[in-house]
């Protein structure tokens, strides 16, 4: 099932199938992606995480040792911190946002949802989200999870809400890219 995604591929989508095979068979699909977008925000805030999860210098003990203390501090446990340990230590750390966006994609399609890709120059009110949400829901006929990305922060957010003024929209079967002016 999982595997017949195109959007999930490569290194990241064989890594994010085989996560989400193990989820979906422990009935934790919820709980892992809670977990991985707990480790996202993280990478999102800390300059230090992402140069420790993107940095060559680094080997995979010593990324596996720091990630640890990372996942303790932050609560992240059971499947998902076995994950990201497993990651550094097969030295695939640095694919860990790719496989975290291939893992929601699965996972929403999985529940029959639809994800869209927003590029945005400046934050959106939550107005401007809940309004983006409702248009792509009449569109798609699906509950819509959007993955922000603004250009002048430079790094992703992932929203279950939506947002305004959007100009392009690319469609797939699961997937919807949309950018904005």
């Amino acid at each position: 099932m999982a595997s017949e995604d195109q959007s999930v591929s490569g290194v990241s989508g064989r890594y994010a199938t085989a996560l989400f095979e193990l989820a979906r068979d422990e009935k934790s699909v919820d709980a892992v992606k809670a977990d991985l977008d707990k480790f996202s925000a993280m990478l999102a805030e800390s300059p230090e995480l992402m140069r420790l999860v993107r940095s060559p210098v680094f080997g995979a003990e010593a990324q596996t040792k720091a990630l640890s203390a990372v996942l303790d501090k932050a609560g992240i446990t059971g499947i998902s911190a076995n994950f990201l340990k497993l990651l550094a230590a097969n030295r695939r750390l640095f694919a860990v946002a790719d496989v975290i966006r291939a893992y929601r994609a699965l996972v929403a399609k999985f529940k029959g949802e639809a994800t869209a890709d927003v590029t945005v120059a400046e934050n959106l009110s939550d107005k401007n989200l809940e309004a983006l949400k409702t248009a792509l829901k009449a569109v798609t006929g699906k509950d819509v999870t959007l993955n922000i990305m603004s250009i002048r922060r430079s790094s992703a957010a992932s929203w279950s809400s939506s947002a305004a003024a959007w100009s392009t929209v690319r469609s797939a079967p699961n997937s919807i890219r949309l950018s904005t002016r």
